[in-house]
């Protein structure tokens, strides 16, 4: 573990431009505004596990935009809010006025008086949560600078339909630590694979945020899926571009095997194809439910034929020294466990299963970094403050 100075002296050497900006997408930011944010974050860390307060806000609302269900994310956001000393409220928009006609760029501005951020999970529909939030963003601009909004509250994607950077980003943060740093990580070799699930409909976002974030640190990144489980294209031509960039390298095969082969880190996670979301899209947009119903079993069909895609330990032990790190962004499908069969088998999750939770920890890091970095032009200066204060946040006797 670097001590404080040396996480600050990093810090105090880049350049970023995170103040006062969404954190959308991953690949919108620079190499610096992405080290700033793990920074950050291992700072806030390093202050609590210390017992030191990092509450820089008296008061402040961070409002919590869930769309779709979540656990470790709605978690995650909370308490990176508190940590940092902001209270949270939940947008309902069942009990809003959202069902009566309400529009975005209305419930943007009514919801964004005294508000610092805005988190917002949208993951629902291939092509809609990305744009929802650029909206919900362009509202807030249009009443701050027309005087309505004291301050535009900054926007933190908790989960869209492209990608979802508050994980991919823990998850960066996970192999900083394991591997002792984040320069240690070019030349290493991750699998990011489909794996089998007796469910459908699970977003694209997560593989996506793989691969669009790992090949801007020199990774080998080897992207596996059956025939026809594509992902959005316009990101799986990037992450290969960000690759050539970084001095890594990214490719797509057909097998898990060949990209389990030799890697130093696996990630076997189920995603649905990239036609069906697009054709789920429709289906859940005009409220037809045969239809849905009729698409998952067939999908749910589809699926079984690649039952085979599992991460067991005949998989595991084509990896280097037959001891890849496992990662997930959790649930995991787990083999006689959740499901008869599914993403991975219980002996290889339960001997990771403590790694994982580890990778889940970094979550509520990495938000209220990226929250404190929104908010504050400084954000060295105030964690130094923070540091030198001292003060307790837990009373001791």
């Amino acid at each position: 573990m670097k001590s404080f100075q040396q996480l600050t002296d990093e810090l105090n050497s880049l350049k970023t431009g995170l103040f006062g900006r969404d954190f959308l997408l991953t690949w919108d930011k620079t190499e610096d505004d992405l080290r700033q944010t793990l920074l950050v974050a291992d700072e806030l860390k390093y202050l609590r596990d210390r017992n030191i307060s990092t509450r820089c806000f008296d008061s402040g609302l961070a409002v919590s935009n869930f769309r779709d269900n979540s656990t470790r994310t709605r978690f995650s956001f909370a308490s990176a809010c508190n940590l940092l000393g902001l209270e949270v409220q939940d947008l309902d928009e069942a009990k809003s006025q959202i069902a009566h006609g309400e529009t975005v760029r209305e419930t943007a501005n009514m919801i964004s008086f005294l508000t610092d951020i805005i988190g917002i999970r949208d993951d629902m529909f291939l092509g809609e949560g990305h744009r929802y939030m650029l909206e919900m963003g362009a509202a807030l601009d249009d009443g701050f600078s027309n005087g309505v909004l004291p301050q535009r509250p900054g926007i933190i994607n908790l989960q869209c339909d492209i990608d979802h950077p508050t994980q991919s980003m823990a998850d960066l943060l996970h192999l900083v630590n394991f591997y002792g740093g984040l320069d240690k990580l070019k030349g290493k070799k991750i699998a990011m694979t489909w794996a089998y699930s007796p469910s459908y409909g699970k977003p694209l976002s997560v593989p996506q945020g793989i691969i669009g974030l790992m090949t801007r640190f020199g990774m080998e990144v080897d992207l596996a899926f059956p025939e026809g489980y594509n992902l959005i294209p316009e990101v799986v031509d990037r992450a290969g571009r960000q690759a050539k960039a970084s001095g890594g390298s990214f490719r797509v095969v057909n097998t898990m095997e060949e990209a389990f082969r030799d890697a130093d880190i696996v990630y076997p996670k189920s995603w649905a194809p990239y036609a069906v979301m697009e054709q789920r899209t429709g289906l859940l947009k005009t409220g037809d439910k045969e239809g849905l119903k009729a698409l998952e079993q067939e999908c749910l069909a589809n699926n079984a034929r690649f039952i085979n895609w599992e991460c067991n330990e005949a998989m595991m032990k084509l990896t280097r020294d037959g001891n890849a790190l496992y990662m997930h962004c959790l649930p995991a499908d787990i083999s006689g466990v959740s499901c008869a069969r599914g993403e991975v088998s219980a002996g290889v999750f339960e001997r990771y299963r403590i790694q994982t939770y580890k990778e889940a920890g970094f979550k509520p890091y990495i938000i209220a970094a990226m929250i404190l970095n929104n908010r504050f032009e400084f954000a060295s200066g105030i964690l130094e403050v923070l540091y030198r204060e001292g003060r307790s946040r837990v009373k001791r006797i």
